[in-house]
């Protein structure tokens, strides 16, 4: 066993092994040395006070000024007071369960040290609540010592387990007595390590951690993230030669058939991008190993228009095509939309159809049995050449005519766990072709594409006559005359004619029992039942006001989708079943209430409902977060851009990674460290050309165990299952 694999319990003992484990899933001697500092502080250094964000678990260095003991007012006991600073601004810190002999010693006047805590607000005043803390001066000489001359790592870290406890386990490992460090197999290949002038993997693990200046730091971490951007790039090579090898039916474009009679009609010019797309996509099809493409378009670019031409090319060539939706809403949309483009070119079997027409059938869950029967029998005897459906696409009763599903569009990709993509490419004797859309690529989406791991195509122009959209934050309880305002904005848009959305985030009524107890003291996250109750008797007095959410019947959806689009109602209050898909070009305003709780893509995909038609379109972002809050910035940032793409840049700042590998996308824990996507993509580059190359050489790396030792570690079995399913 490699000294990496040891538990921490015998390294560290048991009782710190436990917490490491409990709190921060550090279980082996190898989790706690790749649990790298996040910043480094240096002696003296104090922390920006100023710059300290509202809720952030935080590690400040900073001076006491001041030490007091406060009674409590209206009852029995007393706190600590303690007023800290590093020169400019002032931080509080309360204890309230403290030891007077032991915390009025050690927190007096004049001392430094490290500070953890959460940063909460009391009367108006920054804090820290009862906050763990280590002090750094010529007092506390082992505490001195261990500080003294070298830059102090701050390690990412948990209320139960501060930094200092963290870099108290992993000196335990590189001192006197610890683990070997020289032992461990490097996993880089001697030659590209040399080649590229890198450290040992022993001096890098120990520079991380015990710097003596930033030039030690910069050496380790250039040095770690090859290991990180390499290893992952093996295991994607290995990936891509397998694809590469797994045979799948060619679907080249056919001349004078379905997809040419459907151009012929089309009452508008392709854009450039749609037909630079287009191509990329035939030529893929036209070969005899999986497309596995990304198609990133802004919202409004066309991007179903250039999924309906690639299915057409495949029913063209005798297979079938299915379009994976997120929703029933989105699904039934898609349905109509492409029936509607395609008129009698969808009406195979019916009288004074085209003659090279097939069929185009929704599948959904809630459909009656009549209708389901229809649709399943349609696509089992060949006669849909398109099937559009929800989850219902892939349940077992669910067959496709010989097998021949020849390529799977999954809309919004994020939507949909690996599994169930897998589930529906499954249902082919060969893996279909496989095109996944979004708008706003998700973080790990973004990680996936600049690894190399899809092949993408973006559209980035919008068709003419889309109008701009202009988006503001509404500080509700900053100034609560813009809120009011947002409604007046409202119903001048009803007076002129147009339509409004009203986005809220939960439903209300029976949900309120399954809702979790919100963080804080805020308040819970507005409901479109109240919401609607409330507008309708308020400041929307008077307006056609409607409400539209997940738990409504199939039937009832539909039914306020077709009056919404007839502008028979002026306001549409509901939930994000129409962040995707629909389309009401006289819809002009979007309303989005507690718009913090939503994330970066969802915002920029609800704001893409409006402005859709020759009007320009509005979109208010309601929030009660306080300026400079990180949620704030947020919002900040998606009202100053109209950029998916460069939001996509800012979720994946906010959010990281996701875990490259694993199913994972929240970013919350990450096979990444020290690389980073966005800074880092020269390193990634040239790290897929040396995996591309030694995977060429030596596919199963059986000339080079310390590599597949940490390939194995890293793409574990789960991991290794994802990547076949991808």
């Amino acid at each position: 066993m490699s000294a990496l694999d040891q538990t921490l319990t015998g390294a560290i003992g048991g009782a710190s092994a436990k917490a490491f484990a409990a709190h921060l899933d550090l279980r082996t001697v190898g989790d706690l040395l790749h649990h790298y500092p996040r910043r480094y502080a240096e002696r003296g250094e104090l922390t920006g006070l100023d710059e300290l964000q509202l809720d952030e678990h935080v590690t400040v260095m900073a001076r006491i000024e001041d030490s007091r003991v406060v009674a409590f007012k209206g009852r029995k006991g007393e706190r600590l007071d303690v007023t800290v600073t590093d020169g400019r601004a002032r931080l509080k810190l309360a204890f309230f369960n403290f030891r007077k002999g032991r915390h009025l010693h050690e927190l007096r006047p004049g001392r430094q040290g490290l500070f953890a805590g959460k940063v909460t607000v009391f009367n108006h005043v920054r804090q820290l609540a009862n906050p763990d803390y280590q002090l750094m001066d010529g007092e506390d000489a082992e505490a001195a010592e261990e500080f003294a001359n070298r830059l102090i790592p701050v390690y990412p870290a948990a209320a139960q387990v501060p930094t200092w406890k963290i870099a108290k386990g992993v000196n335990a490992l590189l001192g006197e007595g610890g683990i070997d460090l020289g032992a461990i197999a490097d996993p880089l290949p001697e030659q590209l390590r040399l080649g590229r002038d890198l450290l040992p993997l022993a001096d890098a693990l120990r520079l991380i951690h015990r710097p003596t200046d930033r030039d030690d730091v910069q050496r380790a971490r250039d040095r770690l993230k090859w290991d990180e951007a390499f290893v992952l790039q093996v295991a994607l090579a290995q990936r891509r030669a397998a694809d590469s090898a797994r045979p799948a039916v060619a679907r080249p474009r056919r001349e004078g058939g379905l997809l040419d009679a459907f151009d012929a009609r089309l009452p508008f010019t392709l854009t450039d991008g749609q037909l630079k797309v287009s191509a990329e996509i035939f030529a893929d099809l036209a070969v005899e190993h999986p497309m596995h493409r990304l198609l990133q378009g802004e919202v409004g670019s066309g991007k179903t228009l250039v999924a309906l031409r690639a299915m057409l090319a495949v029913v063209d060539s005798g297979g079938q095509a299915a379009l994976l939706a997120p929703t029933e809403v989105l699904a039934q949309q898609h349905h109509r939309s492409i029936v509607e483009m395609m008129g009698d070119l969808a009406a195979a079997g019916m009288f004074g159809a085209h003659e090279h027409a097939t069929g185009v059938v929704l599948l959904t869950g809630s459909m009656g049995a009549a209708a389901r029967k229809k649709a399943l029998s349609d696509m089992a005897v060949g006669n849909a050449g398109i099937v559009i459906g929800t989850h219902a696409l892939i349940q077992d009763k669910v067959k496709f005519h010989d097998d021949n599903l020849g390529l799977v569009v999954v809309d919004e990709q994020h939507r949909f766990g690996v599994e169930q993509r897998d589930a529906l490419r499954a249902k082919a004797d060969r893996p279909p072709h496989l095109l996944v859309m979004t708008a706003t690529p998700i973080p790990r989406t973004v990680a996936m594409t600049v690894f190399g791991d899809l092949e993408t195509s973006v559209l980035d122009q919008l068709p003419a006559g889309r109008s701009p959209i202009a988006t503001h934050v509404v500080p509700s309880l900053e100034k609560p005359n813009f809120y009011v305002r947002a409604w007046e904005r409202v119903r001048e848009e009803v007076a002129k004619g147009h339509q409004a959305y009203v986005v809220c985030p939960r439903i209300g009524d029976e949900e309120e029992g399954k809702r979790k107890p919100d963080d804080g003291d805020r308040r819970p996250p507005l409901a479109v039942l109240d919401l609607a109750a409330e507008l309708s008797a308020g400041p929307l007095a008077g307006l056609r006001v409607a409400v539209l959410h997940g738990r409504m019947a199939p039937e009832a959806k539909d039914e306020v989708m077709r009056r919404f689009t007839a502008g028979e109602l002026d306001v549409l209050v509901a939930t994000t079943v129409i962040e995707v898909g629909v389309n009401v070009p006289n819809a002009t305003v979007m309303v989005i209430m507690d718009a913090d709780r939503f994330g970066v893509s969802q915002l920029h995909q609800l704001r893409g409902r409006v402005g859709r038609g020759s009007a320009p379109g509005l979109c208010l972002l309601v929030s009660e977060m306080p300026g400079g809050s990180p949620a704030r910035q947020r919002l900040d940032a998606v009202a100053a851009t109209l950029d998916g793409f460069e939001l996509s840049r800012i979720d994946l700042e906010q959010r990281r990674e996701g875990d490259v590998l694993g199913q994972a996308q929240s970013g919350v824990r990450s096979s990444l460290r020290v690389l980073s996507v966005l800074e880092d993509e020269e390193v990634i580059a040239a790290a897929r050309d040396e995996a591309t190359l030694l995977v060429a050489e030596d596919p199963e790396l059986t000339d080079r165990p310390a590599l597949a030792a940490a390939l194995r570690s890293l793409v574990d079995e789960d991991r290794a299952e994802y990547l076949e399913k991808g």
